[in-house]
Order: structure tokens, then C-alpha cells, then sequence
């Protein structure tokens, strides 16, 4: 049995009790992913050694994409990876401005040790390798002069962002100046220089002068900004680097010309991820199935849907999941109470009345408050997961941990307000339809 320790539960459960994803911790309530762990180490081994993924996850709003995702990064990060997640947004994070992604990317970047921004901390790490691995190279330079070590940790460092740098010179020229701004203790030129390096706008004139740079990161230049990204990420010990496109479905629901840039943007990385310039990129995006198969989604521009295609028309316990795009079928009452269990369990665990939640709160109970939840939610199991819970810890776990007479069959009735559920969620309990299938195409301009 794993040990779990207080601090790791107690994230969890407090997560849980917001309505929220647990940040950490998501391998103590993974429930139907077995199939896909094989397939996805495989993946990251891949990837790792040189290979660049792209893969595509769809399933419908409460079937877990959320929770896969973070899962992943989460077996990536013990395996030394960094990881990134970003939220595909219209007004905050348009896919068709790559240089805002590239963006997210930096501020959203982790590493195991790091939370996020770990990119600071990975370019300090990569100019320490660089100057170690110099003085490896030249024993002499142990007792040389600085600038012998600054000339060859340069030439180091040409040598190894030659692919970035023969398209955008920039990059290396803008860690040059980094590197002397830090030795220099010059902290407002370094810390400008490292946001311009993250794509960053707005950087001051004075600053990008000192490295003899002009203007701001444009959409090409991000794409060979990435590629530096990942030269200095495997460079620093991390083998490759996860970039999760969350809710790229938001794409249907903006202006026909944006979309279709979006789209554009879409394939213009995956094109770039199967040509081998990015190795050790694992790009996942995530979707609903009207994103993957309806008219306002990848169908809009057929080059995209027909890289992304996959066959779901057999049973979906054959689905393969070293397709391209995998499906997660959703909740069903099983699952539900299955997850539930491991909940009440890691609950317990880290309680002094343990053997009481267990037997209070047992299986029957469970499935009793899974069928709640759903019937609240107008019987749709698969958008009920978050739901139950967060009622199952806040309303009912907690209760019967601190009541020493709290019976939730006797003392507690389910009542679900609109003000605590999402737009699905409330379009569910109100017997809507899926939000998801209706078309905003606004007019263009």
C-alpha cells in the first residue's frame, strides 16, 4: 500500500473540498487510466530520447481531460521532464498568437523541485552547466582569467543553440546579456533581459539595448523560441518538456477569421512537431468531441482534421491508446463510486476517526450520493464527478470526522445551488443542451 504523508492528503483533500483539481497528488485517484499509463510512458520515453509527441485527448465536459492531463505532468515530472499548462482564451491566450503561448509557456513552466515560474531558475541552471561544463573542458581555466571562462562558456553556448541561432540569432544573443548582466550583479538588466527571453512584451528600450535587441517576440520568432527552450531545458537535466493546449474547444465559439487562424496556428505546430524540431516537445491538447468532429472545429480546415482523425466507431474498450487522439468515455455510476471510494479512504487515512468515516460513509452510502448527484444534474453521470466530490468532503466527510453523532443519512439532504455549479453543470440541471454544440459563429470584422 502507498504511504501517503499528511501534507500530500491534505492538498488533495483541500482541493477537492474547493470543487477543484488537485495540483498534486492525482495518482492517489486515478480511476479508469490504466490502460493509457503503458502507452503514454512509452510516449515520454520517446520523447525524451529525442522524438518529438503530438497527441490530442477528447472527451466531453466532467469526463476527466482536466485530470489526464495533470496526471501526465505529473509522471513526467518524477521523470525529470518540466511542464507547462496553458489555457487556450480569445481575450488572455489566442492560439493564433504563438508568441503569447510561448509566453504562458514561461510563466506557467514547472519543474519537480520549481513551482511555476521555474523558468528563471532553469535558465540560471543552464548557465551553470554551461560554465561547469567549460571548466571541464579546459582544466586550465581553473586558474585563468574570468574572461577566458566568459569566452568559452560563449563559444559553449553558440554551440549549442546553433540550430536556434541560425534562424533567430536573438535568442543566444539575449542569454549572452543575461549571463553578463547576472555576473555584472546588474539585477534590473538581468531580470529584463529574462522576461524578454520568456516573451515577455513591454521590456524596456534601455534593457534590449544592452544586448543589442529590438522590438518585442513576433509569432515566428516564438517557434524558434521554443526550440531554445527546449535546447536549454535538456541542457539543464531535463529530458524533455510537456506543453498541455487546454481547452482548445473555445475555438468554436469565436469569429470565423480568428478561428480559422487558430487553426491555422494548430497545424503549423503539429506540421512542426512531426518535422523533428522540436525534440523532447510532448504537445497534448485537449477537446470535446464536438471540437474533434463538428462543423465550427478541426473540420473547418480539413489539413488539421485529417492529421488528427481517429477511429472511434468500434467498441470503446479497443480503442488504441497509442492512437494519435484517445477518448475518455466519462463517469458512469461505477467509477463514480469507485472514486468515491478511494476518496473516503485517503480521508480516513489521515483521520483520528477513521474506522467511523469508513463505516458511516460506507459503499452503499457512496453510490446513494453518486445517484444523487447525477439525478441533481439532470441524470448525466458524466458531468457529475466535481459535484459529488466536493459535497462528498465538504458536506459529508467532514461532518461525520468532526460530529461524533453526524449521520448523513439522517442529518443531511443533498440541495445543489446554481451559484456553485459551472455553465454545464447548470445547463445539465436544468435539462439543457450540451453548451458545447452551439455554434457562435459571429459575423466577421
Amino acid at each position: 500500500m502507498t504511504t501517503v504523508s499528511p501534507r500530500r492528503r491534505r492538498e488533495v483533500i483541500d482541493a477537492l473540498r474547493r470543487g477543484t483539481v488537485p495540483a498534486n497528488g492525482l495518482d492517489l485517484l486515478a480511476v479508469g487510466l490504466e490502460r493509457f499509463q503503458p502507452a503514454l510512458d512509452a510516449e515520454l520515453s520517446a520523447a525524451s530520447s529525442g522524438s518529438a509527441v503530438f497527441k490530442a485527448v477528447r472527451g466531453e465536459y466532467g469526463s476527466g481531460k482536466t485530470f489526464f492531463t495533470r496526471h501526465l505532468a505529473e509522471r513526467a515530472l518524477r521523470q525529470g521532464w518540466a511542464t507547462a499548462e496553458v489555457q487556450i482564451s480569445e481575450t488572455e491566450t489566442p492560439l493564433h498568437r504563438l508568441e503569447t503561448v510561448y509566453r504562458r509557456i514561461t510563466e506557467s513552466l514547472r519543474t519537480a523541485t520549481v513551482p511555476p515560474s521555474a523558468f528563471r531558475a532553469v535558465l540560471d541552471s543552464w548557465l551553470f552547466t554551461l560554465e561547469a561544463d567549460a571548466l571541464a573542458a579546459k582544466p586550465a581555466l581553473g586558474g585563468g582569467s574570468d574572461h577566458d571562462l566568459t569566452v568559452a562558456v560563449e563559444r559553449l553556448l553558440e554551440a549549442r543553440l546553433a540550430g536556434v541561432t541560425s534562424k533567430t540569432p536573438a535568442f543566444a544573443q539575449a542569454l549572452r546579456g543575461y549571463r553578463a548582466a547576472t555576473l555584472a550583479g546588474n539585477a534590473p538588466v538581468a531580470d529584463g533581459l529574462a522576461a524578454w527571453i520568456g516573451g515577455q512584451p513591454h521590456v524596456a528600450a534601455s534593457v534590449k539595448r544592452v544586448a543589442g535587441l529590438r522590438g518585442d517576440l513576433d509569432h515566428f520568432g516564438a517557434m524558434a523560441f521554443l526550440q531554445g527552450l527546449l535546447t536549454v531545458l535538456k541542457d539543464a537535466g531535463h529530458p524533455g518538456l510537456l506543453v498541455v493546449l487546454d481547452e482548445v474547444e473555445t475555438l468554436q465559439r469565436v469569429r470565423g477569421d480568428v478561428r480559422d487562424k487558430a487553426l491555422n496556428a494548430l497545424r503549423q505546430l503539429i506540421d512542426e512537431v512531426d518535422s523533428g524540431r522540436y525534440p523532447g516537445l510532448y504537445l497534448l491538447i485537449t477537446g470535446t468531441p464536438a471540437f474533434f468532429e463538428g462543423p465550427s472545429g478541426l473540420k473547418r480546415l480539413p489539413p488539421l482534421a485529417q492529421r488528427v482523425h481517429t477511429d472511434f466507431t468500434t467498441d470503446a474498450r479497443f480503442d488504441n491508446p497509442r492512437a494519435v487522439q484517445v477518448r475518455l468515455p466519462g463517469f458512469d455510476r461505477d467509477s463514480l463510486v469507485a472514486l468515491g471510494v478511494k476518496v473516503r479512504d485517503l480521508y480516513a487515512d489521515g483521520s483520528a476517526q477513521a474506522d467511523r468515516v469508513r463505516s458511516v460513509v460506507d459503499d452503499a452510502y457512496l453510490s446513494d450520493l453518486a445517484s444523487a448527484v447525477a439525478g441533481s444534474l439532470g441524470g448525466r453521470i458524466g458531468v457529475a464527478p466535481r459535484v459529488y466530490l466536493k459535497k462528498l468532503v465538504g458536506d459529508v466527510l467532514d461532518r461525520v470526522d468532526q460530529f461524533a453523532d453526524f449521520d448523513p443519512r439522517t442529518h443531511y439532504a443533498l440541495t445543489v445551488g446554481d451559484a456553485e455549479l459551472t455553465d454545464v453543470e447548470r445547463n445539465a440541471a436544468h435539462g439543457g443542451a450540451d453548451l458545447d454544440a452551439i455554434d457562435l459563429d459571429l459575423p466577421e470584422g
